[in-house]
């Protein structure tokens, strides 16, 4: 039945997904439930060409990589709209819980046609919970990791309907504890200590039959600590540490009218998103002038991010367009502003950017045939830190072979500002020191062109459907950011973003999907790539420079195995397989002498959820427990730096270690 869902991310308009030109995989809230994921951080793991990893032993940020290229490359949009911002792009994948995510839908490839910068790997727009019925639900969670640390969530939902469906209003809060957990025991942690709190509402109202109005706002606070772990001194005085306390809200509002026998359409949006950060990062000194210097200005900071998104869209059908066919003409406009301010005084570090982004996009979706159909358009920025303006063109042909085949052929073209993006704005421990990111004089945009071919097949039967899909992809960047090694100053090592030469990302992707009797469903999705640049590129002054990304694996993957034999009992068995990559690594540690770049392991991580539901009668509500282990194997990181001059960026693998969890949610059960 979700094989052809109806989505929106890929045009911008609602289409099924056997009809939509652009491949967009759907993973739903009750998945994510059935993952046990806690947040879209863990959820994401499950998307074919995606990969979640943690960047800091201190921190713990994460990123997601899509078709192999890094965080800045990968769009997320909350409800459509890009207001995920640099910073947010740090914790934001952890601090979204799962419980006011009513679906994520992902596209891989180039995308900036429609959105603007950084669209260039993929786009995630995530979708929150619409109210579609009276109910409730309120669940709470209890984890032990590696039998050290606790981590507790307490997480609930409640939606109203009017009698006549005219308005409807979705609230969603979540609470979560988690204790530092230190793997190697030597004082300081691999998973930091979180304090989540956050809630929101989502709601819509139909003021005449073709109008609609939906309003969503979300605050997001989260305190995130990690590194030495002795509580009973200042943060200041710890040998290492990472102190973080979040406040983010977020809101948007769009405005639908539906006319002209709704043939035609048209949207009024805008989107906010803030963020106050104040933040500590630091490592005690040993010298004693430096301590002086240390007790008197410690390393405090201060972050404010706000990004502001607001534009019109119109759809209109022209019907028999050129004698055969329909066609869906889209036109937008939107203006795009994100301010970034960072500052730590103590280390004369401060990031002041002001961006500005006009957009203008025009889109054609025609039904050449009924079993062919071309998608075209293209998207015209102007940004205040390109001096030229922007052409993203793109175009998809889409031909249906029966009911069950589709074939998909897609170019489209892309770019990211010269700006300070996401992973480039934390800094990072190595060699006693912090590491800090500038931008080069006379930065300039970096380009992308994308091509994919695909082939999508589903065979039902009576009692079985099965069905795969192979996609080969090809994306070429032109000027392609690195950070150079630029030297070390009194403060520690320092990088400075350029445009490099170009880089290719290629490789292929395969899903597989069955079902019987909706009792035994498996999916699961395999990529294999490159990615190179033209020439070496010097990750670690003095170390060979290398024409391979680091910290991307040539090959990884997923499956899910869903077994429901009746409507009390199911389970969830997972696997997630991360292949070798090359990681960076600085000496300063008392173990690593020598800086270097190694070839990591490869990842199996396995886990497995039992639920048992069960209706109290006369009550109308449902309970159901559950069970079960996160990386039952344990296969986790093993060489963890020790100490405060440990390389904070050396950690790779899965998120969390062996992790057994226990819970009961307690909803109204459906008539």
């Amino acid at each position: 039945m979700e094989l052809d869902d109806i989505v929106i991310t890929g045009t911008k308009t609602y289409k099924r997904q056997t009809n939509s030109n652009v491949i967009v995989n759907v993973l739903t809230g009750e998945s994510l439930e059935a993952l046990q994921s806690c947040n879209l951080a863990e959820g994401l793991r499950f998307q074919p060409g995606l990969r979640v990893e943690t960047d800091c032993q201190t921190c713990n940020y994460t990123q997601l990589r899509m078709n192999g290229l890094a965080g800045g490359y990968s769009q997320i949009l909350i409800n459509g709209r890009p207001i995920f911002s640099p910073l947010t792009g740090l914790y934001g994948l952890e601090q979204l819980p799962v419980n006011m995510i009513e679906r994520l839908e992902v596209i891989r490839g180039g995308g900036s046609s429609l959105y603007g910068s950084s669209a260039i790997g993929g786009t995630v727009n995530v979708i929150t919970k619409l109210p579609r019925e009276n109910n409730f639900d309120l669940n709470y969670t209890y984890q032990n990791i590696n039998a050290l640390s606790s981590d507790q969530i307490l997480n609930g939902n409640y939606t109203a309907v009017s009698k006549d469906r005219n308005m409807g209003l979705s609230f969603f809060f979540n609470s979560r504890r988690r204790e530092f957990y230190d793997h190697n025991e030597d004082g300081y942690s691999e998973l930091p200590k979180l304090n989540n709190n956050s809630f929101g509402l989502t709601s819509f109202f139909l003021p005449k039959e073709n109008h609609k109005l939906e309003l969503s706002v979300s605050n997001l606070n989260e305190y995130r600590y990690g590194g030495d772990m002795r509580e009973d001194l200042p943060v200041y005085e710890r040998g290492q540490a990472e102190e973080r306390t979040h406040h983010v809200w977020m809101a948007s509002g769009d405005y639908q009218i539906n006319f002209n026998q709704d043939l035609s359409s048209f949207i009024l949006y805008a989107a906010y998103q803030y963020t106050n950060r104040d933040h500590y990062t630091g490592i005690f000194p040993n010298d004693s002038i430096d301590i002086i210097t240390h007790m008197e200005n410690p390393p405090y900071g201060v972050s404010d991010i706000s990004t502001v998104n607001t534009g019109i869209q119109l759809n209109h059908k022209l019907v028999d367009f050129l004698v055969s066919g329909e066609n869906v003409i889209t036109f937008g406009a939107e203006f795009l502003r994100d301010v970034v301010f960072d500052e730590i005084p103590a280390y004369n570090y401060l990031i002041d950017q002001q961006l500005n982004d006009i957009g203008l996009f025009l889109q054609s979706d025609w039904a050449l045939l009924p079993n062919l159909n071309l998608l075209s358009g293209c998207r015209v920025d102007a940004h205040n830190l390109v001096d030229k303006l922007i052409w993203s063109p793109r175009v998809s042909l889409l031909y249906k072979l029966k009911k069950n085949t589709q074939f998909r052929l897609s170019y489209g073209a892309g770019f990211r500002a010269p700006q300070a993006f996401d992973t480039d704005l934390h800094i990072a421990f190595a060699g006693g020191g912090v590491s800090r990111v500038t931008l080069a004089d006379g930065l300039h945009e970096e380009r992308s062109e994308s091509w994919s071919a695909s082939v999508n097949f589903d065979k039902p039967y009576d009692n079985f459907i099965a069905g795969f899909t192979i996609e080969g992809f090809y994306t070429k960047l032109e000027d392609a950011f690195f950070l150079q090694p630029n030297g070390e100053d009194e403060f520690g090592y320092l990088f400075e973003k350029q445009n490099g030469q170009a880089a290719i990302v290629q490789g292929i992707t395969v899903e597989l999907r069955s079902n019987y009797k909706r009792k035994l469903q498996l999916e699961a999705g395999f990529t294999i790539q490159t990615n190179e640049f033209e020439e070496t590129v010097e990750y670690i002054e003095g170390v060979q420079g290398l024409t391979r990304f680091v910290r991307t694996p040539n090959d990884y993957g997923f499956a899910v195995l869903n077994f429901n034999p009746n409507k009390r009992f199911g389970m969830n068995l997972n696997y997630v397989y991360t292949g070798k990559m090359l990681v960076p690594h600085f000496s300063g540690a008392p173990n690593q002498s020598d800086n270097e770049i190694i070839n990591a392991d490869s990842f199996s991580n396995v886990s497995v959820k039992f639920t048992y539901s069960m209706e109290i009668k006369k009550s109308k509500i449902k309970l159901d427990l559950y069970s079960g282990i996160k990386n039952i194997f344990n296969d986790y990181q093993d060489s963890f730096d020790v100490g405060k001059n440990r390389d904070s960026n050396f950690i790779y693998g899965p998120a969390q270690p062996r992790t057994f969890f226990v819970g009961i949610k307690i909803s109204s059960s459906k008539p």
